[in-house]
């Protein structure tokens, strides 16, 4: 019996050995991303992407002299269901990094876990500021909300020259911080050539915008700020224009999809966003991504996807630099991170774990997204 005993504690610490080396044998880098659930499609749009980037670097020779391992859980969107998700990241699979690709509730959610275990975690969209306030190890590619809603008033002002602004806004952390950015500038820089007349909010789960628009409608804005996902901008296009409405309706990355285009049919030509991804980008590898992209999946890119690519290739480059897996020498590699060619354009650096970088005007044409417009003013894309 002892015999055995002791042959069975040496097929354990043989068993663990083993296990320890073949984690050892890759890189492990983490995904948390909505694969089901009422952003589906985003979540998608996600995972498809970094697939896309995992195989490039490991195409390349991989990192440090390993494959790079992605590991991608479904978080649905839902906070309770990251926090579980990325407990079992860091404790079970043992991430070095975390690309979050997902919405703001469930990222603000995780970020704090990953920061107290000195995991870098580079959110790939999500806009609320207390994602990064959660501390050092983590980072945004995307925009904070208070940028892009700045984005979209310039738009508003500046690009279309509208005097009478309406906002139409999704109750939620999204919808809410993407007001208050736009607002800031309305206050801030507009100088009295231009006014928000009527200011109108609609819970996540309306599909019925025609009450919030014939109020609008009343006010004839000039142009209608509706900031929301696809699956209630498209809609709200739609409606509008069912409506007899003409005025300009702006929005941002959250219709940055096909899927809103999809939607609203006809009533999304000349629809205008404010977003990180410019379709008309002239750099080779961009184009080579587009295509690639729509080639394998039949499905046209989109902002989300393209921010998620981004962050994991932003983790990977740091990796690279740091010429380590430990966190504190990656956090510190990605915090130094200066002119870094992104598919969302030239990241000029990290401002607390706030991404800079240049803000892109996007138009509806012909069913697909091109360029409008771009901001670069550092007063407003400086977080």
């Amino acid at each position: 019996m002892q015999l055995i005993n002791s042959l069975l504690i040496v097929a354990l610490v043989l068993g663990g050995s083993l296990g320890a080396a073949k984690a050892a044998e890759t890189i492990k880098i983490g995904l948390l991303t909505p694969l089901t659930g009422f952003a589906a499609a985003d979540g998608l749009s996600v995972k498809n992407s970094v697939d896309l980037a995992v195989e490039k670097v490991n195409k390349e020779g991989g990192l440090l002299g390993k494959k790079v391992e992605l590991v991608p859980y479904d978080d649905r969107a839902d906070a309770k269901d990251a926090v579980a998700l990325a407990q079992k990241l860091i404790q079970q699979d043992r991430v070095v990094a975390l690309v979050a690709g997902s919405y703001s509730m469930p990222t603000r959610a995780v970020a704090p876990l990953f920061q107290d275990e000195g995991i870098p975690l580079v959110a790939a969209y999500a806009i609320h500021p207390d994602v990064t306030k959660a501390g050092d190890f983590n980072f945004r590619n995307g925009f904070l909300g208070a940028v892009e809603g700045r984005g979209a008033a310039y738009t508003a002002v500046e690009l279309l020259k509208a005097k009478k602004i309406a906002l139409l806004t999704s109750d939620n952390d999204f919808g809410r911080t993407l007001a208050e950015g736009f607002n800031e500038y309305i206050s801030r820089f507009a100088k009295g050539k231009a006014e928000v007349v009527i200011a109108l909010t609609y819970p996540m789960s309306e599909k019925d915008f025609k009450p919030y628009l014939s109020k609008i409608k009343e006010g004839n804005p000039d142009v209608i700020f509706s900031s929301g996902y696809y699956f209630q901008t498209g809609p709200v296009l739609k409606q509008a224009r069912e409506l007899g409405m003409k005025s300009q309706i702006i929005g941002e990355e959250g219709a940055d999809s096909p899927k809103t285009v999809e939607i609203a049919g006809d009533a999304a030509e000349g629809f205008v966003i404010v977003t990180n991804l410019n379709r008309d980008d002239k750099r080779p590898f961009v184009q080579e991504f587009l295509k690639d992209y729509e080639s394998r999946f039949k499905i046209q890119p989109d902002m989300v996807g393209a921010s998620a690519y981004d962050a994991f290739m932003i983790i990977c480059d740091g990796i690279r630099r740091a010429k380590s897996t430990n966190g504190k020498a990656m956090r510190d590699a990605i915090a130094a991170t200066k002119d870094y060619d992104g598919l969302t354009g030239v990241i000029k650096g990290f401002n607390k774990g706030e991404v800079v970088k240049e803000v892109q005007v996007q138009q509806v044409k012909g069913g697909r997204f091109r360029f409008l417009g771009v901001i670069t003013d550092p007063a407003l894309i400086t977080p």
